[in-house]
């Protein structure tokens, strides 16, 4: 099978529907994400932390996540490595 003209327009055509789409999406995303919310959909709730306006406690408490996060990726590229 040869790739034609239309395989190729085809192609960039889709490419830019998704990126348009991304786009629309990543701007209205809040509302987009209620939307989907209020349709039955579950949706992970990702908020921004505001660091500065933490206090030491939930501070101490991310800083613990985060090194537990990069002590089982540690582990799992020494795993990987074996």
């Amino acid at each position: 099978m040869n790739i034609t003209s239309q395989h190729v327009t085809g192609f960039v055509v889709g490419v830019g529907a998704a990126g348009l789409g991304f786009y629309l999406y990543k701007k209205n995303q809040p509302q987009v994400d209620e939307f989907l919310r209020r349709q039955g959909i579950q949706l992970p709730v990702h908020s921004v932390k505001d660091y500065a306006s933490m206090s030491l406690e939930e501070l101490v408490s991310e800083k613990e996540n985060l090194e537990d996060l990069i002590a089982e990726r540690e582990q799992e590229a020494k795993e990987e490595a074996k």
